[in-house]
Formats: C-alpha cells, structure tokens, sequence
C-alpha cells in the first residue's frame, strides 16, 4: 500500500515528489520494517514491558523504538557489523517519532528510538534540523493507518465479530470515544459526526445485506468484502498530497474528511474488539506470561556471562548489546521471540508444561 501511494504521487506530482526526494522503495521497506519491535502480544506486551524497564532504564520500552534499534543493532545479517546496515533515508523513514523519550508532552507517550542508538539516530536524521516526519515516514504512517482501519475491521467482520447494528445505532459513543479530549470542541465534533454519516451511508447503502448477515465465507459475501475492503482503500490513498510549500518541514497534507473517517473505523476496532471483555481476559493473562519472563531473565544471572543459564542460545548475543543495562538486555530477549515461544519458554520455567529436553523452543 505505502509504495503504490508513492508511486501514486510520483505520477500526479511529480516535480514536488522530485523536490522531496519520494522513493517508492524506501518507502515500502519502512512500511515492511514498521512493527518490528513489537514484542509478543502486541501492545499489550509493549506497555507492560515499558512498565518494567523504566524501573531500571529511563528510555522505558517503545515498539518504535525497538523497531529502530533492531535495524541498526540488534539484526544479524553481516558479520562486520551490527544491524541491517540501512540507508539513511531508509533510517529515516521508519522514524515515525523522531525524537527521543521526553518526561512530559506527546514524547512522554511515544517515541522512536533510545539514547543507546543515538549515533545512528543522528546519522538518519542529520540532514532534518527538525522534529518532522519525512515525507516516506509519513506515507508509511498513512498506509499503516488505513490498513488497521480496513483490513483489520475486514478481519473482525469475518470473525463475525462485530456487531454492526450495535454500530449503526451507538453513535453518540463512537464519535464521544473518537474525539477523547477534544469532545467539547464543536466544529471537531462537527467534523467527525459527518464522518460518522458518511460511513454509515456507504456501508448501509452499499453492503446493507453483508453487514446485516451472520458471515459464513460464501462466494458472494467474499467478493462483496473485498469490494467494499477495495473500495475504502481506494478512497483513503487518494487523501493524501505532497505540500507544495517547499519551504515547510511538513511533507504532506491531507484531506481532513478522509482523516476523520479513518478516525472513526479504528474507533469501532476499539469499542467492539479491544474493548470486549473477552480480549480483557485474555490480556491479563498475556500480561502475566510477560512479567514472569521478565522476573524469570533478570533473576539469578551466572556472573560470567550476565544471563541466567537457562536462556535459549539464539537470546545470548543479546547481552553485551545491552551494555550496562540488564532491563535492556531482558527486553530485548522478550521482544526477540514470537508469541508461541513466548507461551512455550513461560510454560517450560513455570513447569507447567516440561516438555522434553530434545525439543528446543527457541530456535
């Protein structure tokens, strides 16, 4: 999605996407390396893993940023050097935050990289004597945007897990939820209620006979989502133009309306999906395989080595990364491992589930 935008824009503005140096390949390679750093479990074991660490390490710990440091440290690919030896606009452009960790303000609540990447930090963003994203950062943002508003509301619909007349008819709350802080600002309010209408009318208006329908994989139903998933994509790529002020830090400019609309499909992902009380539960369990492993790898390290002797072989080159900082170190290992092994290395420490010591889990 992020490359056929830049592609897209390449076409119809092609002198100011000259002017800004657009590179569909840098571009797609931000929006391949974009959440990287996740760890298992997603944001759930983000900010549970952030808690831990700022016990320790006053960088805390940001999916971001760890994206961030595994391109330039922790990825094994060349034997002479750490990483995955990026090109700087590359660098750049997976800088979605591009600042550091600050103690209040938005950099308390989202960052892109530690203090401990700083020289490659600087290296990214040497020729940007500002905090802007650059303009194949912001396309990777957009296309990341749209496709957790469409693709993933077209996963949940064919969970049937929304319940769309629930939507259709409880909209004070989603437009209340999508405003947040800003519900008392009217022509906000405004703005996204008129969003909130568009949508209603092209989906009831359009796909009424899908969404009003239990999914069940049926041919029709399948070419009618990928119509509608086709559709909405189609519209949002169109939201977004180069800034022809070339004497501006800010790269892009998007139409308002589309951006409220996106704002209004990842809000029903939330009210309907991450706020069930079945994803709560689910998370609470999530959250406690993460704080034993974390509990587990810093308790008991051998003193030659720094890791306790239980720690998977492939975890170990992780250590002197860290420098002289084990919280780093074990966050690094946690969000080095995929879900499943994640659930199997808890399972084998706790003893719930032995396994045999032939079957290695983490490879």
């Amino acid at each position: 999605m992020g490359r056929r935008l830049a592609q897209l824009l390449q076409k119809e503005q092609p002198e100011e996407a000259e002017f800004r140096g657009l590179d569909p390949e840098v571009v797609e390679a931000a929006c391949i390396a974009h959440d990287l750093g996740h760890p298992p479990f997603g944001h759930v074991g983000e900010h549970t893993l952030n808690e831990l660490v700022l016990k320790n390490d006053d960088d805390g710990f940001e999916g971001n940023a760890q994206s961030f440091r595994i391109m330039t440290k922790l990825a094994v690919r060349f034997a002479d050097a750490d990483g995955l030896d990026m090109t700087r606009a590359t660098l750049a452009a997976c800088l979605k935050y591009p600042w550091y960790r600050a103690k209040t303000g938005k950099g308390a609540k989202k960052w892109s990289v530690y203090r401990s990447e700083r020289v490659d930090f600087e290296f990214a963003r040497e020729r940007h004597e500002h905090n802007e994203k650059t303009l194949e950062a912001e396309l990777m943002d957009w296309a990341d945007d749209v496709a957790y508003s469409v693709h993933d509301l077209e996963d949940f619909h064919r969970c049937n897990a929304l319940p769309w007349r629930k939507v259709f008819a409880e909209k004070d709350r989603i437009i209340g939820h999508a405003l947040g802080a800003g519900a008392g600002d009217l022509k906000a309010k405004e703005r996204v209620t008129a969003a909130y209408d568009r949508l209603r009318e092209f989906l009831e208006g359009t796909y009424s006979e899908l969404l009003s329908e239990p999914y069940e994989g049926a041919r029709e139903q399948r070419e009618q989502l990928r119509r509608m998933t086709s559709q909405l994509i189609g519209t949002y790529i169109q939201a977004v133009r180069i800034n022809t002020d070339r004497s501006s830090n800010v790269a892009v400019e998007f139409d308002p309306d589309r951006v409220d609309e996106v704002k209004i499909l990842k809000q029903i992902t939330r009210d309907y999906i991450i706020g069930s009380p079945t994803l709560a539960a689910q998370q609470y369990g999530q959250k406690k395989i993460i704080r034993d492993l974390f509990d587990a790898l810093t308790s008991n390290p051998d003193s030659s080595t720094g890791y306790p002797t239980f720690l998977p072989v492939r975890l170990r080159y992780l250590r002197p990364m860290a420098g002289t900082s084990p919280a780093r170190f074990v966050a690094d290992c946690i969000a080095s491992l995929s879900e499943a092994e994640a659930i199997a290395l808890h399972s084998r420490l706790t003893g719930s589930v032995t396994g045999s010591v032939l079957d290695p889990i983490v490879r």
